[in-house]
């Protein structure tokens, strides 16, 4: 697998050296064209799937939300772990409850998930720190 992969690098390299002068080009359309010309392929795209034009729609509301959640601050990459990884961890919380016969303290009578929780814990006050601080801060400054 790892060998298939240098192969299809050494490829790329093989193809892109004599383009490069083709994707400098490229780089010198103005965004107010190419903008426009990569939403339609990304909408022909969509469309040559399935041939619904609902799948067009839900793709554009998507992109409608994910340009709000960009212009509010939120990281895409959480996002996108939280949409891959969400419906495992359910499974799997699920199957420990049902294993657990609904007990909630398994997790915390366990070693190792116990660990697993405290160390998800500091990290979250870890990361949330930072921005209690800045708060107070500005509090402290208006007043």
């Amino acid at each position: 697998m790892i060998a298939s992969m240098w192969i299809g690098n050494l490829a790329l390299v093989v193809i892109n050296l004599p383009l490069v002068g083709v994707w400098v080009t490229l780089l010198r359309v103005p965004y107010r064209l190419l903008f426009p010309a990569i939403v339609v392929f990304c909408c022909i795209g969509i469309y040559s799937i399935n041939n619904s034009p609902t799948d067009v729609v839900i793709a554009a509301l998507y992109g409608i939300v994910g340009y709000w959640l960009t212009k509010h601050d939120f990281e895409a990459a959480p996002l996108l772990l939280a949409f891959v990884l969400g419906p495992l961890m359910e499974e799997n919380l699920r199957r420990a409850m049902l294993i657990a016969r609904g007990d909630v303290t398994v997790f915390f009578t366990r070693p190792i998930s116990s660990g697993l929780l405290i160390t998800a814990i500091i990290m979250l006050v870890i990361a949330a720190l930072p921005k209690i601080r800045r708060r107070r801060d500005e509090v402290f400054v208006e007043e």
